[in-house]
This record gives structure tokens, C-alpha cells and sequence, in this order.
């Protein structure tokens, strides 16, 4: 039976029934030390036909519907995610333990997750579930995962099923150390329980990263990266146009009356701010009692990664909360500028609370002012155009968003994809304020109809025409 035993301030954990897999990964790769690119790069050294690589800016939500659909094209991606959400689960997990936030990155791991086994769905299972709304009953139901007696562990083999619980049972153990602070497990999600537990453990966000990578077996050549690699708590600020500011990303974008409330994630869920977003920027309260702005550095390997990759892509989601805070940080833009591949920005189907009204072209200035850090310290402000970040545009057909392209060839954008601009902008097109190519009618992005999220990309018409842009 797994054991944690204590030695003065170390803790040990003990399993003398791991399989060799799991032995041979904590004794060759130290998950403190844990270098994605080297790891990928053993990944492909046996491969002599390398597919498309591709480096994502994303949230937790948006993109994940097209994963599993990418990894049909290509499983070299690099997934950059914030670590500032602070809704739901995540939000008392924080609230207790402090840390970073891992809800999006745990999220897009089970995404990327095996399914090729009977087990390796029991594990997906396992680390996907959410716990009951009630509390009491969601208590009682994490202390028979926490025992080993709930039916989520059938199918889960004991040395996995060991090594999963003793994290879970490290997470138990570091609320209890905290007996001022009670921790609600309303609606909790036992992957984000296993991520805190192993973050914590290890002391690295990497190390948390690459164990859950191993565990849920995850394509080795794809990377699910931490904008800020850190084991601080970081909030999300915005500033808005009339001098508002707004504190914490559930509040900008799916406010809430309390922590435990479940977070309202639909299009139309909330109001419209009362004022433009003009830029966010992140806050802490770490070394002071104040909340204040901090310029954290970006993870040295998702610089790497955008050094090298064939394409790179804004998704779609929340365009404020979820991408642009992988751009405002130093580095990104310099070297998203300097870059001749491709940069698709695939632009949202609705309106939501941070974008009401914005047409594509708004779209484009917040994510060139996100890079250029137009708002931000005069001394590190970029003034790069707009198409030195974006050089092309995909549109799901039928969306709500209002293509301008006019606007969007005066940002130097000319490469906009959907079947539907040639009946509504004939004109546009015919004075050539956009360039069609022959190619275009070839690249319909189909999109569908979702109740909560409103119209989204048809997942495989969005691969194929990905596929068709960087292959």
C-alpha cells in the first residue's frame, strides 16, 4: 500500500510496486530539472518525415475542442496556457494553498490524454471527474477516492492507482496543515486536486506538468506549457478605457456572487463591460500585503518553441483572459515579430463579455497591442504593425463577429478565409482592398451551432484548412 513517511521537513514517498515505467521516469528524468524541448526532441529523433509543428495561444476552454481533431494533422504542438484563472475549483485550491492556477493546463492535459486502453480511459475518467455540487456530498465522495473505495478507480491498475492516490493523499495533507482555512470541495476536480498536490510536492509547475504528462500518457512530442513557469499566486488585472480597474480573470470575464458558485462559462451569460478593455496586466500579493502589478518573465521554452515552430496560432476563447496574457510578457512579441511562418488567428464565432461589439479588426489591434505592450512602460513598448503578428485570418462560417476587410488590408492582413466573404463583400473584393487568391474558395471553414458556446469552427474543417495552410 503507498505510503508517505516524513523525515524531519522531507517527505518520501514510498511504493514498492510502481512498474518500471513509472521507476525508470523519476530515476532517468528529474522532474525538477524537466526540459520539454529535450524531451521532444528524443521524442522525433527516430522520425525521418517530421509533420507540421505548431505553437497554440490558448485558454482552458476554447480550443479544447479541436484537440483531439489537431492531433490527426500533427501531435508536434506546443500549448501555451495562462496560469491566472481564478474560477471554480482552481479559485479555492488557490485560495487555500496559493500557487499558480492549474485548471487550464490539467484541463488541456486530459484533452491531449491517451485513449487507446481500456486503462488509460479509466485514468482519464478518474483525473476528468468533478465532484457534486452539494458539499457534504462531495466531501464524502473525495474520501472514498482519497481511500481507494470509489468506482472511478475500476479499470485503473494498482501501481497507477498508487501512484495517482499518494498525490491526492499529499493534497489532503497539505489542507489539513492549513486547519484555519476550510477547504470546500463543491464541484472539484480531482485532476486539479492531483496537479496541486504534485506542484506542491515537487515544488516546480514543470515537474507537476511532466508527471501528469506521464501518468495520462500524453504524446511525447506535444508540450502543454505555462506562459510563466512559477509557484506563485498571480491575478489577472485589466484596466479598461474609462480608467477601471478590475481585479482577477473570473471577475473580467464570468463574474460570480461567491467562490463555490459554478462559473457560467456560455457566451451570453453576463453583461457587457461598461467600458473597452485597454490592456491586462497581472497582479500579486506575494513579499507584500498590497495587491500590486508585477512584471513576471516568461517560461524560457515557450520562447524556444516560438524561435522554431512552422505556425503559429491565436485559438479562439476568451480574447482578454485566455490569450492575451501569454502576450503582454517581454519577449513574446520581439520574437512573434521577427518571424516570416505563418500567424493565424482563428477569430471567435460569438461575442462575449469582453469583445460586445468588436468587429475582426478589433480583434487584431487587441492582440497587436497585447505584443507590442502599446499600454504598458513606455520604456519596452513595441510599434510593429499589426501583420507583423497576423498574416492570416480564419473565420468560422456563419459567425457572429463582423468581418471588416477593409480595416483588415490597412493592418496589412490579406489572407482571410471563409466561402461566405465572397457573397457578402463582392465589391471589397472586386476593388481589390483584399487579396482573394485562388485558393480561397478551397478553404471553407465550416463551423457549428453549440447552445453555451454559441457558433464554433466544425473541428475537422478548421484542421484540414490548418493542415492546408503550413503543410
Amino acid at each position: 500500500m503507498a505510503e508517505i513517511c516524513y523525515f524531519g521537513g522531507l517527505v518520501h514517498y514510498k511504493s514498492p510496486s510502481l512498474p518500471l515505467s513509472l521507476h525508470s521516469l523519476f530515476r532517468s528524468k528529474k522532474p525538477h530539472y524537466y526540459n520539454s524541448t529535450s524531451l521532444m526532441a528524443e521524442c522525433l529523433s527516430s522520425s525521418t518525415v517530421e509533420p507540421p509543428s505548431l505553437l497554440v495561444f490558448s485558454g482552458g476552454t476554447g480550443f479544447n475542442g479541436v484537440v483531439e481533431e489537431l492531433k490527426k494533422l500533427t501531435t508536434r504542438v506546443a500549448h501555451v496556457l495562462p496560469v491566472s484563472d481564478d474560477g471554480g475549483s482552481t479559485a479555492e485550491i488557490v485560495r487555500v494553498l496559493g500557487g499558480p492556477a492549474v485548471g487550464d493546463i490539467r484541463s488541456r492535459c486530459l484533452r491531449l490524454s491517451d485513449e487507446s486502453t481500456s486503462e488509460a480511459l479509466a485514468v482519464r475518467r478518474l483525473l476528468g471527474h468533478r465532484l457534486p455540487i452539494d458539499a457534504h456530498q462531495a466531501k464524502k465522495d473525495w474520501y472514498d477516492i482519497v481511500e481507494g473505495n470509489h468506482s472511478l478507480w475500476d479499470g485503473v491498475s494498482r501501481p497507477y492507482s498508487e501512484t495517482i492516490r499518494a498525490f491526492l493523499i499529499y493534497f489532503q495533507n497539505e489542507i489539513h496543515r492549513r486547519p484555519n482555512e476550510r477547504f470546500c470541495f463543491s464541484n472539484g476536480s480531482i485532476g486539479n486536486f492531483f496537479f496541486a498536490g504534485a506542484r506542491i510536492f515537487f515544488q516546480s509547475l514543470d515537474a507537476a506538468i511532466f508527471l501528469f504528462s506521464r501518468v495520462s500518457e500524453i504524446p511525447c512530442d506535444s508540450l502543454v506549457l505555462p506562459v510563466i513557469s512559477t509557484n506563485d499566486r498571480l491575478t489577472l488585472g485589466c484596466e479598461l478605457q474609462d480608467g477601471t480597474i478590475i481585479r482577477g480573470q473570473n471577475e473580467i470575464s464570468h463574474p460570480t456572487t461567491g467562490t463555490t458558485q459554478t462559473v457560467d462559462k456560455r457566451h451570453c451569460s453576463t453583461s457587457a463591460l461598461p467600458s473597452k478593455i485597454k490592456r491586462v496586466f497581472y497582479m500579486s500579493s506575494e513579499g507584500n500585503n498590497l495587491l500590486h502589478e508585477v512584471f513576471p518573465p516568461v517560461n524560457p521554452t515557450v520562447l524556444e518553441q516560438l524561435r522554431s515552430v512552422d505556425c503559429i496560432v491565436y485559438a479562439m476563447g476568451s480574447l482578454f483572459t485566455s490569450i492575451c496574457p501569454s502576450l503582454v510578457l517581454l519577449g513574446v512579441g520581439e520574437i512573434i515579430s521577427s518571424r516570416s511562418c505563418r500567424k493565424v488567428l482563428l477569430l471567435n464565432g460569438s461575442q462575449d463579455r469582453e469583445t460586445s461589439r468588436f468587429t475582426a479588426s478589433c480583434f487584431v489591434t487587441a492582440i497587436a497591442d497585447a505584443l507590442n505592450r502599446t499600454h504598458g512602460d513606455t520604456n519596452i513598448r513595441l510599434k510593429n504593425p499589426p501583420g507583423y503578428y497576423i498574416n492570416t485570418l480564419l473565420v468560422p462560417k456563419d459567425g457572429e463577429i463582423a468581418v471588416d476587410l477593409k480595416q483588415l488590408s490597412e493592418q496589412g492582413i490579406y489572407d482571410v478565409v471563409s466561402i461566405s466573404f465572397l457573397h457578402l463583400f463582392p465589391s471589397l473584393c472586386a476593388q481589390q482592398t483584399l487579396t482573394v487568391t485562388s485558393t480561397l474558395l478551397q478553404r471553407v471553414v465550416e463551423s457549428v451551432g453549440d447552445p453555451k458556446h454559441g457558433i464554433l469552427f466544425n473541428p475537422s474543417s478548421l484542421i484540414n484548412t490548418l493542415a492546408g495552410l503550413v503543410e
